[in-house]
């Protein structure tokens, strides 16, 4: 094996170790605008930012309001709400059903200005490393595409995505020529949020 191989291993290893100890100052990413079309689906998470307009009601109106790692959001008088974990029409149904203990039939509006949460991860041997938002459903092959493909290095036989879950992490193997080729097309996977896909 060669120093360069060694060397990117190495690298590869501490990058991801240091991705899953911690996610970093996400306000510190440049954030993408939110895919409108997904919106309605889209499952609030802690880092997401959010507009909330009661109509009429300016003390209860939020803006640039950031979901907090316990998942919620402050409003006026009501408290802390569960945010993570919602759409934005259920935290809108939610709030409305909150208000009317001080308003008469409110009508409240929740808009998804920042998409933070929904995140994943390419590392190794691509042409543009880094964080990326799941703001839709993403393959495995469209997150190469937008991570600007392979560098002329790149092992296209042992990809792995790195995946959190309730029971411990998960390594999925990927064979990039074998999704390409026909063999394989279960091999492009779905993302999650938080997975990190790794190219020696």
């Amino acid at each position: 094996m060669t120093c360069r191989k060694v060397f990117l291993r190495v690298l590869i290893t501490l990058v991801t170790l240091i991705l899953w100890v911690g996610r970093g100052d996400l306000n510190a990413k440049t954030v993408e605008p939110v895919d409108k079309q997904s919106v309605d689906s889209y499952i609030m998470g802690y880092g997401d930012v959010l507009d909330i307009n009661v109509w009429k009601e300016p003390d209860f109106t939020l803006e640039n309001s950031v979901v907090r790692l316990d998942g919620k959001i402050t409003v006026p008088l009501v408290n802390d709400i569960q945010a993570a974990g919602r759409t934005t029409r259920q935290l809108k149904s939610h709030l409305e059903i909150v208000l009317r203990k001080y308003i008469d039939n409110p009508v409240v509006t929740v808009i998804l200005k920042e998409s933070r949460s929904q995140r994943f991860y390419i590392l190794g041997e691509v042409a543009r490393t880094g964080e990326y938002a799941l703001s839709k459903e993403l393959t495995v092959l469209q997150a190469f595409a937008i991570a600007g493909g392979f560098t002329e290095w790149a092992n296209k036989k042992e990809l792995f995505v790195l995946r959190r879950s309730e029971g411990g992490d998960k390594v999925l193997k990927v064979n990039y020529l074998d999704i390409i080729s026909g063999k394989d097309f279960k091999g492009n996977i779905i993302l999650q949020a938080d997975d990190t896909i790794v190219v020696p």
